[in-house]
């Protein structure tokens, strides 16, 4: 009888352990766009990725040769969403290819940034107007709030005869313009913040007076609203799970919780790209 109580006991554990499992046998698909130009996300995902499978989703990442193609595969429906700073974001929303659904909040607690013209000690405080560049050397990224887009939003842009240098990044930017290969550079407020003592021969000189949503999980239109409630839920509850796989996440990609983000977030960075020119025909190229 003992014997039978116990095998009894036994199946009834093993079976609330089963339950307790996450259920990825129907996890929905969901598709994630990484360019070639986001190196090293792919690792920095991958934990996400696991995360999001145990809790249901089915994510994948999916390879885009560059953000005209990303726009292509939103328009198609082959991928479901992008991890993106503002200026793509955004573009992407005034496209009508997706709207954002979540943002990163960093360990230090920031989700939003804003672009600052750093120049060399001594030189005169920026315009707000791209006349300040006037045949100057300009490094920046490309196609960010904080480098490109910005610069073709002030007014007389196009009439400053400026040489635009892109750079690999804002840090990249900050060394070349301190190795004396551009006369000003345009970056994000963030990097500029942690690098500034490393170079005293550099100051900020101006700043943009908006802020940006950075690193947004944006959704295609295509994605149903069941999904794209899913993957919100999911993101939302990384906050409170103190899990393993949870705890890999925060770690691995640096943040602290996601926060929901709607179109009224990106109402600086719209109103920027557009003065900047972009329209819904924009390719991401000027």
């Amino acid at each position: 009888m003992q014997r039978i109580v116990g095998y009894f006991v036994m199946t009834v554990v093993a079976m609330a352990s089963l339950f307790s499992l996450p259920d990825v046998s129907g996890a929905e698909p969901f598709k994630i766009a990484i360019t070639q130009d986001q190196a090293g996300a792919a690792a920095k995902f991958k934990p996400l990725l696991a995360y999001l499978e145990q809790k249901g989703v089915d994510a994948s990442l999916v390879a885009a040769k560059d953000y005209s193609t990303a726009a292509t595969m939103f328009d198609s429906g082959s991928v479901d969403a992008m991890f993106s700073g503002s200026g793509i974001a955004g573009a992407m929303i005034i496209k009508d290819l997706a709207t954002p659904l979540v943002r990163p909040v960093t360990k230090d607690g920031n989700s939003t940034y804003w672009a600052v013209v750093i120049a060399p000690k001594g030189s005169p405080k920026f315009t707000g107007s791209a006349a300040y560049f006037k045949n100057k050397k300009v490094i920046l990224t490309a196609l960010a709030s904080a480098g490109e887009f910005y610069f073709y939003s002030l007014p007389e842009a196009r009439q400053a005869h400026a040489t635009l240098l892109k750079a690999a990044s804002h840090g990249a930017a900050i060394d070349a313009m301190d190795k004396g290969q551009a006369d000003t550079a345009i970056v994000k407020n963030r990097v500029w913040d942690k690098v500034s003592d490393k170079y005293p021969n550099l100051v900020k000189v101006g700043e943009d007076k908006g802020q940006n949503p950075d690193g947004t999980l944006i959704v295609s239109k295509k994605v149903s609203q069941q999904l794209s409630d899913k993957v919100a839920v999911v993101l939302l509850g990384l906050k409170d799970d103190n899990s393993q796989a949870a705890l890999a996440v925060k770690t691995s990609l640096d943040i602290d919780e996601y926060i929901k983000t709607t179109p009224k977030d990106f109402e600086h960075t719209l109103a920027l790209l557009k003065k900047a020119g972009v329209t819904k025909s924009f390719n991401f190229i000027f």
